[in-house]
């Protein structure tokens, strides 16, 4: 259930107490799965950090918001989630969206994939699930990400932040692809991997915008 649909605040994206209380009307949860994971990649995001010293400020941000998951289960003990005995799980960040589709599907087995912008420190994930298990065979890692791409092109058209997105997915319908050489240029495809051109791009400095002003 999303929070914004009961506290009427467009794109939240706090802790959802208000889903988790009323989601747990017919009883409360022995398990409580967070998908965020801090400790997902974690030598991978050490190694980027340590490398470019012009992003420990940001760096630290994250490092801060880490923090803040972490301490997801004492927030919801506080807020009469679950009980005594529930187990909280963090679960790396595009697994869960593979979880989510897979489990809740009527299929024994099935591809499955999820695109994001990021997550976890991956933009892309991908394997195969199978009776109770879902075994990852891929996934593309930061920098390089489809939704931040897409993100970019909705603020190049104007809309704001993270642009509206379902609004251009609407208006595509109408469109003729007279670009298709120039988007080329901003992304593509090597084997199983999703490569950016990042001299469009900003994000790798901070993510409060996509486009960079090239």
């Amino acid at each position: 259930m999303e929070e914004e649909r009961l506290n009427r605040i467009k794109h939240w994206a706090g802790l959802p107490l208000e889903s988790a209380l009323s989601c747990q009307s017919a009883g409360r949860p022995d398990h409580i799965a967070i998908s965020r994971d801090p400790k997902a990649n974690i030598a991978r995001k050490v190694l980027r950090v340590a490398s470019s010293p012009g992003r420990w400020t940001s760096a630290f941000g994250r490092a801060k918001n880490s923090v803040q998951v972490s301490g997801v289960g004492k927030a919801l003990r506080e807020a009469g989630v679950g009980h005594e005995r529930t187990r909280l799980h963090f679960v790396e960040h595009h697994r869960a969206h593979l979880a989510s589709a897979f489990f809740c599907s009527p299929f024994d087995e099935a591809a499955v994939v999820s695109i994001d912008g990021f997550g976890d420190f991956s933009s892309v994930m991908w394997g195969v699930g199978g009776g109770n298990k879902i075994e990852v065979r891929g996934s593309v890692r930061f920098p390089h990400s489809l939704g931040l791409f897409y993100t970019a092109f909705t603020q190049f058209l104007g809309f704001p932040k993270y642009g509206d997105e379902y609004k251009m997915m609407g208006l595509s319908a109408y469109g003729e692809p007279r670009f298709t050489q120039q988007v080329r240029d901003v992304v593509r495809t090597e084997e199983d991997q999703v490569r950016l051109n990042l001299d469009y791009f900003n994000y790798p400095v901070g993510l409060s915008s996509a486009l960079s002003p090239r």
